[in-house]
């Protein structure tokens, strides 16, 4: 048994071969996961039933598995900033840039070859999509460098 609260052994997986600027997408249920995703992504269906994961779950437990470095977040065409973003913002760990791209430009940066794992929930809130760029972890410095 893990000690982490993440036990999917799938995303396992997919997060221990991820590295330093590796992305991870979370994935609303509106989200083409099918035809809009990297090259090399790892796809997980959590997309059991409307509302079902969520993609606030999702996150909550990447939170504590991955360094997040950066987030970005698919922009409403009328530029309005859903509710759900504010909700990542408090998530997100101090620190990690967040940029909004319009949906041409997100659905490019997910299609990136730096993309390694995308997770499907059943996230019924509108643009919820969430990519996150994988960041260092910090050990402890070497007199080396």
């Amino acid at each position: 048994m893990l000690k982490t609260k993440l036990l999917h052994p799938e995303i396992l997986r997919a997060l221990a071969s991820s590295g330093h600027f590796s992305q991870v997408l979370i994935a609303d249920g509106n989200y083409p996961v099918a035809t809009h995703a990297g090259p090399n992504a790892a796809k997980v269906y959590l997309n059991l039933a409307p509302g079902l994961l969520k993609t606030t779950d999702v996150l909550r437990i990447l939170v504590d598995t991955i360094p997040i470095q950066a987030a970005a977040l698919m922009q409403v065409p009328t530029g309005e900033t859903p509710a759900i973003h504010g909700e990542y913002a408090g998530m997100l760990p101090d620190g990690a840039e967040v940029t909004r791209l319009e949906r041409a430009a997100f659905y490019e940066a997910v299609r990136s070859p730096l993309t390694s794992l995308v997770i499907a929930t059943g996230e019924t809130r509108r643009f919820a999509n969430l990519l996150l760029t994988v960041g260092v972890v910090k050990l402890e410095q070497s007199e080396d460098y």
